[in-house]
């Protein structure tokens, strides 16, 4: 189909790379609990943005670079642990009545996800290794092939990212009236993020 090797199993690869968690799905979360539906949706749209932009990379031969100089590589794998250690820490750290990690305003939260997203090396490995086995050799279409992929990863992070602002708003909603729950996750957030950023350094 349009030059993918398989389709329905290219669907399914993207479903299942959405769904592990990870620092993407605590973007989501977190900005749906900070900002309600409109951050969430605003860091949906800011994941789909860091999705294209690294997908587009990889088209344009980012993925042989990065095979050719694989010291560029560490580097953005580094950057990116840094950076995810960074944010738990501020979350960790937070007190009542600080200003939040991520902050309300949409654009904000768009800018949080995408940058995210862009340091992610979940992210980054899938677009620039796993991704091009589904493109079809010998029925490649060109842009035309790559387009189609790319807005299927589109559509289909869309509909996750807006199925996970609705639940995480409707959890949220009940949780408002007791603070200290909300602190707790905010803490246990923070605690992943460091993780995902110290296990990316000792793999």
């Amino acid at each position: 189909m349009f030059g993918i090797s398989d389709y329905g199993a290219f669907v399914a690869a993207i479903v299942l790379f959405l769904a592990i968690p990870g620092p993407g799905n605590l973007a989501l979360i977190t900005s749906t609990s900070k900002g309600g539906m409109r951050g969430g949706l605003a860091a949906t749209l800011g994941v789909i943005a860091g999705d294209q932009v690294l997908m587009w990379m990889a088209v344009a031969g980012v993925a042989t670079l990065l095979a050719t100089y694989p010291t560029a590589f560490h580097l953005v794998q580094w950057l990116g642990a840094a950076y995810l250690a960074w944010l738990g820490f501020k979350m960790l750290m937070a007190k009542p009545g600080d200003a939040p990690v991520l902050h309300i305003k949409p654009h904000h939260f768009f800018q949080q996800a995408l940058t995210i997203t862009l340091l992610n090396p979940k992210a980054i490995v899938f677009y620039m290794a796993f991704f091009p086995l589904f493109v079809d050799p010998a029925r490649h279409q060109g842009l035309i092939t790559f387009g189609v992929m790319a807005a299927t990863v589109a559509a289909l992070t869309f509909l996750y990212g807006l199925t996970a602002t609705l639940l995480t708003h409707f959890l949220a909603e009940r949780m408002r009236a007791n603070p200290k729950i909300s602190q707790g996750l905010e803490k246990l957030a923070g605690v992943f993020l460091i993780g995902f950023g110290v296990k990316l350094v000792i793999k």
